[in-house]
């Protein structure tokens, strides 16, 4: 499992340029990334890497920021290869509650951040499924 960071977003402009600036300030870089909103609000969710000192950066500059932890996989690069992952999960009665990519890949295979309820069963499931679950030295996070 990795530690995803939720930034809760206002929807103005410069919101996002705020956020990433003061992590790059600091140091911190970004493997992932995603935005979700509404017409009053959004959530980015983050995979940096170092989580506690994101939390700290983003708690510290006034940012309302939580951390939870996800499922990261690969996904070998060919057709079908995301739909069997997919599969697996649904066979288990695992509801995807929303997934996205990694920036980085290795030896081929995309990394996808798969959040589900209970993310270490996710991921036992796929490793026996014979699914790469992805650690945090392949993503170079921690």
């Amino acid at each position: 499992m990795i530690n995803q960071i939720s930034v809760f977003l206002e929807n103005r402009a410069g919101q996002l340029a705020d956020i990433t600036g003061t992590l790059a300030e600091n140091g911190i870089d970004i493997r992932a990334l995603n935005i979700a909103e509404t017409s009053d609000y959004g959530v980015m969710r983050i995979i940096t890497n170092d989580s506690e000192k994101t939390m700290e950066i983003l708690n510290g500059a006034g940012f309302i920021a939580s951390e939870t932890k996800a499922a990261a996989v690969a996904v070998p690069d060919h057709p079908g290869a995301l739909a069997e992952v997919l599969k697996y999960l649904a066979e288990a009665s695992m509801d995807v509650e929303y997934m996205y990519s990694i920036f980085s890949q290795l030896e081929g295979r995309a990394f996808m951040v798969i959040k589900v309820k209970d993310a270490a069963a996710a991921e036992k499931l796929l490793s026996e499924k014979g699914i790469y679950i992805a650690k945090q030295e392949d993503l170079d996070v921690r």
